[in-house]
């Protein structure tokens, strides 16, 4: 099932482990003590950005009813809703640039424009799922409570709804992630009361209130004849942010090689394992300047999760650090196109639906679902005859043929 002893799985010693902490704790370091203007520069004029395409978008919307109008307001206004969420709205949050000391532009002061109000996203986000990352039974995160994306879940009838609930949550992307720290699985385990349930669903409502008027009578009132055309845009703009925003999460969380563990792990692990829980649980998408940007830079979600808090557009040149750190330690670098790290996630949530008992992979040694288990014995790190490490990424290719 999920790993359990980290070390033994990825074939390290505990020197090496500290060693890669060390490593990742210099790279940390050597950029925030570099941070500095052309760092403040790129967030705000991210954030020139977003309000141009803004205010350009409501423009058109507003001043015709063309089809050429009404296709490029549209495809403004959902870049900017975009923008707004995943290279301002989730990276400001996290705090990475709260180092500026600019009100506008901090951590504690940020409100973004989706359903979902930021001082629940910072403790389910920022907080749980960063602290506990693909921990299972701690991150809920991991299927989110609505679907089976390991086997370390156990099957149940309602499990066969993976597909649907996956399109659902695609489709209603932002307001699953503000119900999200209501946590209903907290509730259900009486981990959490009914009055606190209650009390988070109004704060929740209250947000959803200003999104909904915002977006659906405020605008629209205010488009006059075009109001038709204007509340149209706004559901289909909403719609496009939802699904990118989908999509960039699951490739990053959910794609083969994106690992799991146990709370044994997680209870016993030293700041380096807590780094090499972050590299294994996390995955990359290959992507261009302009997909990294409209991404939030989370084509880099291992960097992103081995420093959270540090500026997104530093992430490109960090990861260059962090693949040649990998290939020292002969650790995978889990990365490759958007639509297979998509189709992976796809394919484990169709899969998933069903019980383990009609799958052929162990529970061990599935593409989604690998544990220290699936080598017996062989989990020491060795040295090649040619001075080379065998660690994981080895390991793992010599393991290769498994079955789905």
């Amino acid at each position: 099932m999920a790993i359990t002893d980290i070390k033994a799985y990825t074939h390290l010693t505990t020197e090496d482990v500290d060693n890669i902490a060390a490593e990742l704790d210099a790279i940390r370091a050597e950029v925030e003590e570099s941070r500095g203007e052309r760092d403040a520069r790129y967030i705000r004029r991210s954030i020139q950005l977003q309000r141009a395409l803004a205010v350009g978008g409501r423009a058109a919307l507003f001043a015709s009813s063309s089809r050429i109008a009404r296709v490029a307001g549209t495809a403004m206004l959902a870049s900017a809703k975009i923008i707004e969420n995943m290279e301002l709205g989730h990276n400001i949050t996290h705090g990475q640039w709260d180092w500026m000391n600019d009100p506008e532009i901090h951590s504690t002061e940020w409100e973004w424009d989706t359903t979902c109000p930021s001082a629940h996203w910072k403790h389910s986000h920022n907080f749980v799922h960063h602290k506990y990352t693909n921990v299972v039974g701690l991150d809920s995160d991991v299927g989110y409570n609505i679907m089976r994306v390991t086997r370390d879940q156990p099957w149940q009838p309602w499990m066969l709804g993976n597909p649907v609930y996956n399109l659902l949550l695609g489709t209603l992307f932002e307001w699953g992630v503000a119900v999200h720290h209501v946590d209903v699985g907290k509730v259900r385990a009486g981990e959490k009361t009914w009055a606190e349930a209650r009390r988070d669903l109004r704060t929740v409502g209250t947000k959803v209130g200003k999104q909904v008027g915002k977006d659906y009578i405020v605008f629209p009132a205010l488009a006059g004849k075009n109001w038709k055309h204007t509340l149209k845009a706004n559901v289909v703009a909403n719609l496009i942010r939802n699904y990118w925003s989908y999509a960039v999460i699951f490739c990053g969380h959910f794609p083969d090689g994106a690992e799991k563990f146990t709370v044994e792990e997680f209870e016993n692990e030293t700041q380096g394992e807590w780094y090499l829980r972050q590299m294994l649980g996390s995955a990359n998408f290959n992507a261009g300047p302009i997909m990294a940007f409209m991404s939030g830079n989370l084509c880099y979600q291992i960097e992103h999760h081995l420093f959270p808090d540090l500026p997104s557009n530093r992430y490109a040149e960090i990861s260059v650090r962090v693949k040649a750190l990998c290939e020292k330690y002969d650790l995978p670098y889990t990365t490759g196109p958007l639509a297979r790290q998509y189709w992976q996630s796809f394919w484990t949530i169709l899969k998933l639906a069903l019980p383990d008992r009609v799958l052929r992979a162990t529970p061990d040694d599935a593409p989604e679902t690998h544990s220290e288990r699936m080598f017996g014995d062989d989990v020491r790190p060795v040295e090649s005859s040619s001075g080379t490490r065998r660690g994981l990424r080895t390991a793992l290719r010599q393991a290769g043929g498994r079955a789905a």
